[in-house]
């Protein structure tokens, strides 16, 4: 409604001098409204939760006005000691796989999803317990993340994931700002061995000269059986493969003398054998070769085609898409179906735009993906340097980023060794060897396949809460 000149003269003098406060009043409508938008996204009624003590919050966050971007997170308050615990992003990999369905549900979140009943499990080794956990689902198109233009989704890659991620993160702490002053680190596995350092290389940038509202309190962060470099994780496959019974000394002895991983085209006897290799995997599964595949999927998960970025030797072949894409037995499934649940998404704020295609663990709407380095070494290397704490991991049962992989990438860096390879315990037995070099410390995990959680959940929450704390792992059984 149109205001006339008269009308406005008529104004009280009371009111005028009121208006010079608005920059003011509307800073406290905007804090307001963020207030209200986190109590909107409380979790109060989870279907199957059991009892907990902390609060718990899952929503959107919109990443810029001008575009048509939103992010799911899901965010658990620390189990005691919420203002003194640090804050943590956990980021799955894939590229493509939720963050929500894999960390939260399947590895080191609250409340796991185990069997098809609706019942969910406490999990006693939570990284709850050590930290305020958030985690994400990235970049649009993963999991409940959407975006109203479709072009989106044909632009994604490295890049636009670190981009949007840090987008995220600034607009989360305006909705969370108790947490701003907190230690805030970032934590991944897989494919995340792109997204954190990458992240974290972004953040570190803006931080120069952000404002006291972007400013990201950033202390350091931690990979698990990371994607590092493609040469080295490629030999890395091979050696352990061979290493681990998986492959013949015939085909061990073929892959080393007919393929040369530095050139992108290969012969065809490289070809020939880089698919006998793949192939020894297809009836196990190369994440953790120690365990069963689930059964009553298992044809179905061999016929998928989710996006899963290999070496580039490897991508080319088709059969490596038909390998089983992460460590079942059955659990994928059940996340699938817990959150394909209306009542759970309704509890969880989620799918508010009722996307046109099912849940899945990875998706399957993103089909390309535009960058992805060869190598995040650089980076690494570059962020040792800044005084930030960074950890590398490794479950030691890991046929696809094997711990040869790992070693190799981080032996290539050149980095000078502080302490050397020694045990370390947890519970007065060997959990793990670790090496602390300058600026960056290699952790393995015994027994532990690619989700290291799922496997040593006991030895990967003492892991996480000394590398919080910033304190050596055990050197001694007692």
């Amino acid at each position: 409604m149109a205001v006339s000149l008269s009308s406005f003269l008529l104004i009280p003098v009371f009111l005028l001098l009121l208006s010079f406060s608005l920059p003011e009043a509307y800073g406290e409508n905007e804090k307001s409204g963020e207030d209200l938008r986190r109590e909107a996204d409380r979790v109060t009624d989870l279907p199957g939760q059991p009892p907990a003590k902390f609060q718990h919050y899952a929503g959107y966050v919109k990443l810029r006005q001008e575009d048509e971007k939103a992010l799911f997170y899901w965010f658990f308050e620390a189990d005691g000691g919420i203002t003194e615990k640090p804050l943590v992003l956990w980021l799955n990999g894939g590229p493509g796989c939720s963050s929500v369905a894999y960390g939260a549900a399947q590895e080191l979140g609250p409340f796991l999803v185990r069997s098809n009943q609706s019942q969910l499990l406490l999990n006693n080794f939570s990284w709850n317990k050590a930290a305020n956990l958030l985690f994400l689902e990235a970049p649009v198109g993963v999991g409940f993340s959407y975006t109203n233009n479709s072009m989106d989704l044909m632009r994604l890659g490295d890049r636009v994931t670190a981009e949007d991620s840090y987008a995220f993160l600034v607009n989360w702490f305006r909705r969370f700002p108790s947490f701003k002053s907190h230690d805030f680190y970032i934590a991944g596995e897989s494919y995340a061995g792109h997204y954190v350092p990458q992240l974290a290389q972004v953040i570190y940038d803006r931080n120069k000269h952000a404002s006291k509202h972007s400013y990201i309190n950033l202390k350091g962060f931690m990979i698990g059986n990371a994607v590092l470099n493609d040469m080295t994780d490629q030999d890395g496959m091979i050696d352990y493969a061979w290493s681990h019974a998986v492959i013949s000394d015939q085909l061990y002895h073929s892959l080393n003398r007919e393929c040369d991983f530095k050139i992108d085209n290969q012969t065809n006897s490289c070809s020939l054998a880089v698919k006998l290799f793949l192939q020894a995997y297809s009836d196990i599964d190369i994440y953790s070769i120690y365990t069963p595949v689930c059964v009553s999927d298992f044809e179905r998960r061999r016929a998928s085609k989710k996006l899963v970025v290999a070496p580039r030797s490897f991508s080319q072949h088709e059969l490596w898409h038909k390998l089983p894409s992460g460590y079942d037995p059955c659990t994928e499934n059940y996340a699938e179906k817990y959150f394909n649940r209306e009542d759970v998404q309704k509890a969880l704020h989620a799918n508010v735009t009722k996307l046109s295609y099912p849940y899945s663990t990875c998706s399957d709407v993103i089909r390309k993906w535009n960058d992805s380095p060869e190598t995040v070494l650089p980076i690494l290397s570059n962020l040792s340097k800044t005084g930030l704490r960074i950890w590398v991991y490794s479950g030691d049962t890991d046929g696809r980023v094997p711990i040869t992989s790992t070693r190799y990438s981080i032996n290539k860096m050149g980095l000078k060794v502080r302490k050397g390879w020694r045990a370390w315990f947890h519970k007065h037995q060997v959990a793990g060897w670790i090496v602390e070099y300058e600026g960056l410390t290699l952790a393995t995990v015994r027994g532990a396949g690619h989700q290291v959680p799922v496997f040593a959940p006991d030895q990967s929450l003492s892991l996480f809460s000394h590398f919080l704390s910033g304190t050596s792992l055990p050197s001694s059984r007692f």
